[in-house]
């Protein structure tokens, strides 16, 4: 399928060899900004909405980068701005989906574990999503998006030091809650 013609960006569409030609901005290609820093948006996205929303968000992320990415200070961390755009459409896509009507006569169907990265079962992705909000994100910025503990404050609204402890309250719970982690030892 050629991606110029195609309307809806897939993580499986995932560029891998971008053009290296700099655009008139001074801007790196579009094309090489989704190649470089896809998987991790995508890493994020799962880890705040779970597997089965987080496309809906990666996409939506990128369309809007795709957008203000022409006016994007050459000067800017491309990684940190991609984050932010895909953490205020984690939460967009949250508060749409909490209008929706919820079906009561129908059980939900059961989360698999196909396309979720390094976990065949996908209890890891439960023991996550059972964390509080502050430290799965912590989590998500700073071990996923491999962002500085500066940069994961900022996101979290909270300084650096409690940005710190989120990511380590996160990750003792994970220990302490995660079977996986206790398998390995």
């Amino acid at each position: 399928m050629n991606r110029r013609s195609s309307n809806r960006m897939e993580p499986s569409h995932i560029p891998t060899t971008p053009s290296q030609a700099p655009t008139a901005a001074g801007l790196e290609p579009f094309e090489h900004v989704v190649a470089e820093h896809g998987r991790t948006v995508l890493r994020v996205c799962r880890a705040i909405l779970g597997p089965h929303e987080a496309e809906d968000a990666w996409s939506e992320t990128f369309l809007a980068a795709l957008r203000a990415y022409p006016e994007l200070d050459p000067s800017t961390n491309v990684q940190a701005w991609l984050v932010t755009i895909a953490k205020r459409k984690a939460i967009d896509q949250r508060r749409a989906a909490a209008r929706n009507p919820v079906p009561v006569n129908s059980l939900p169907d059961q989360p698999g574990g196909a396309g979720i990265p390094d976990s065949p079962d996908g209890q890891l992705w439960k023991a996550v999503g059972a964390l509080p909000r502050k430290q799965r994100e912590a989590i998500a910025y700073h071990y996923l998006a491999g962002m500085p503990y500066i940069e994961v404050a900022g996101l979290l609204g909270n300084s650096e030091s409690a940005a710190r402890r989120a990511a380590a309250d996160g990750m003792k719970n994970l220990r302490s809650s995660y079977q996986g982690a206790r398998d390995d030892e």
